[in-house]
């Protein structure tokens, strides 16, 4: 099995990295947050360019989560310096060696840990640092932009003009080598997709149990970025097709995309009526429809709705019906690409999970409460028992 609780454990920490420590800031800005915001951009940028040519978005989504794992493991390196080491390639490879021996006894999966030792040091992978292929120059697109995106509230509180404008001027210089992909230039052009990247970008601002104290608080933003990756290593434990995959990453990652204009209502009022539950759907819907929407582009309304409404059903889509399936074993019977099938009892597992883990890592620290200490006994209830295929899911809730 991919997952397990040790690489589980090393992903959430990604929650207690902060970025721009150095500067004046009103909020925090985190490692997961920037993750998460950085994939919505590849999304978006890569449906640009999937007009035109075929997107390896298993590569991309390969080299995301192991990008993020690096990242979690060199979190005391700021990004110049970072950025700097990756030009001499000696000193790259004894950073990357001792990225891989932090992780070496925490991957139990001898494919997962051998495709995490070629992203490290493949040769011909050395070569990504020209990043000519169009999978990495889409990523390295996103990367930058998130930065920016970022910048641009963190500059508003820096008292310091020199900084700000060498700080911009290097961004902006970057972001011009990617000029050319579709994606960024509307993005700098403020084309209507740019409000679709704010709006998850404030996801960011919405604060996981917001009435609960715990510690690290968590966003929606940040959140959706782990519900995608469990869902993609357990997604890669089952075999699925390219199709299957894409949809269960992306429909992790967008499965609280209406929380941008809802905000985050707590599990226990949807749970108190099935009435409320379903209005608090219909709501969600209808915000979506008229205040999300009308920034994405017309040829991907479909799929973002197939990602975020129903989002915790298995599905499938046959003659341009979408189809409810009963169970994962089913679903196996519709593992093609021309299908589009979809996990939502994977990614509903991977919600729960997050979940679990948020408030057993507050309990951990000792910010805790009845409300934290009761969902990590409801879930571990619930969800322990689960079996993806042969997968047992009751080895994620040991210590």
């Amino acid at each position: 099995m991919v997952l397990n609780t040790k690489l589980a454990n090393e992903l959430f920490r990604a929650f207690y990295i902060e970025r721009w420590n150095e500067k004046v800031r009103n909020m925090s800005f985190i490692e997961m947050d920037k993750h998460s915001h950085k994939l919505v951009l590849v999304y978006c940028i890569g449906k640009y360019e999937e007009k035109n040519t075929k997107i390896d978005w298993s590569c991309i989504f390969k080299d995301a989560i192991f990008e993020l794992l690096r990242r979690i493991a060199t979190s005391d390196i700021k990004s110049p310096i970072f950025q700097k080491i990756k030009t001499n390639k000696e000193v790259f490879k004894k950073l990357n060696e001792f990225v891989f021996s932090r992780y070496e006894n925490i991957i139990d999966d001898e494919n997962f840990k051998k495709d995490f030792y070629n992203f490290l040091f493949d040769e011909s992978d050395f070569e990504k640092i020209n990043r000519n292929k169009l999978e990495y120059r889409i990523i390295d697109a996103a990367h930058i932009y998130a930065s920016f995106w970022e910048f641009n509230l963190v500059k508003q509180f820096n008292p310091f003009p020199h900084q700000n404008e060498k700080i911009e001027h290097e961004i902006r210089n970057n972001l011009d080598e990617y000029s050319d992909l579709k994606g960024i230039e509307n993005l700098l052009n403020n084309h209507s997709i740019s409000n679709f990247i704010d709006l998850c970008g404030q996801l960011r601002f919405q604060t996981r149990w917001a009435q609960t104290p715990r510690l690290p608080k968590t966003s929606v933003l940040g959140h959706s970025m782990l519900v995608a990756t469990i869902t993609y290593l357990i997604s890669c434990d089952l075999n699925v097709c390219g199709k299957r995959l894409f949809n269960n990453f992306f429909g992790g990652l967008f499965h609280d995309l209406p929380e941008a204009v809802t905000r985050d209502i707590i599990s226990p009022i949807k749970r108190s009526s099935e009435i409320l539950d379903k209005l608090i759907s219909d709501i969600e819907i209808e915000l979506a429809e008229k205040e999300i929407i009308p920034y994405i582009e017309k040829e991907w309304i479909e799929e973002i709705k197939y990602f975020s409404q129903n989002e915790f059903f298995n599905k499938i889509i046959i003659d341009d019906e979408i189809k409810k399936i009963d169970s994962t074993e089913k679903m196996n019977e519709y593992n093609y690409d021309k299908f589009n099938p979809f996990d939502g009892k994977i990614i509903e597992f991977a919600d729960k999970y997050s979940a679990y883990m948020e408030a057993n890592k507050s309990i951990e620290v000792g910010i805790t409460s009845p409300d934290l200490v009761a969902a990590v006994i409801h879930i571990k209830e619930n969800y322990s028992n689960t079996f993806f295929n042969n997968l047992d899911m009751k080895l994620l809730f040991e210590k």
